[in-house]
């Protein structure tokens, strides 16, 4: 696909057009890091299911489908929760994720977030860490207690290794009465890599790491929500094609 993002999308009424599993950061923003305007206005038209997969606490993409006005259905905390349609299930070993924690802490290790921490302050299944933090002693920490490590570019996160995305999307989809293969995943890091397994269609933005664009069936020329909305362009006009 080419870099040449459209400034709006026009959905065409009664569409057959595939359902989404979106990550947030990298994806849904612009290079600052912001929500880039654009998904306030694509996002509500899509007519198939959005799931935003998101390596953020559970609060964060919620609050995202209320301002963006799409339904509530989200992989939080890199697969850690799943809400559908106002079912909420918890995934992985919490206790083992805060004990790694608390381990990391007392071996001199910072999280990086300050004393409000809102990071991790709701964060109910992983615990995240600054990029500035003590990577060394957090992968050391994260194999002592048998936990999974991922740099997703924003923060590093200490996760139950059963736990990821690509579950999750498993987990939305049943939820949703559909076929994961039936979904277009686009995103920019590791975390994303297994998303990408479970998708039918993958795209790898070109601000994605390396992890991300070996997994995805696709790299894009576009980063960032440029990359999203040509994604999004190309399925609008294959469906008119094949309508």
């Amino acid at each position: 696909m080419t870099s040449d993002a459209p400034a709006r999308l026009d959905v065409p009424a009664g569409a057959d057009l595939p359902p989404l599993a979106l990550d947030i950061d990298g994806t849904l923003t612009t290079p600052e890091h912001t929500i880039d305007p654009r998904a306030f206005r694509v996002l509500p038209e899509w007519p198939a299911p959005v799931v935003l997969a998101t390596g953020k606490s559970f609060p964060y993409p919620i609050a995202l489908c209320h301002f963006v006005g799409i339904p509530e259905r989200v992989i939080a905390e890199n697969g850690g929760v799943v809400c559908v349609d106002e079912q909420v299930r918890i995934e992985g070993d919490a206790e083992r994720v805060a004990a790694a924690a608390d381990a990391f802490r007392e071996r001199g290790g910072e999280l990086g977030w300050g004393a409000a921490d809102t990071t991790n302050r709701w964060r109910e299944t992983e615990v995240a860490a600054r990029v500035t933090a003590d990577e060394q002693l957090l992968r050391g920490v994260a194999e002592e207690f048998d936990l999974a490590f991922l740099d997703t570019q924003y923060a590093y996160h200490l996760t139950d290794p059963d736990v990821s995305k690509g579950n999750g999307l498993r987990e939305a989809a049943s939820i949703l009465d559909c076929d994961p293969d039936a979904f277009v995943a686009v995103g920019d890091s590791m975390n994303d890599a297994s998303t990408f397994a479970v998708a039918g269609e993958s795209y790898a933005l070109a601000n994605a790491d390396e992890v991300a664009k070996d997994a995805a069936a696709e790299t894009l020329d576009a980063g960032y929500m440029d990359g999203t909305m040509t994604v999004l362009a190309e399925l609008i006009e294959r469906a008119r094609t094949e309508g």
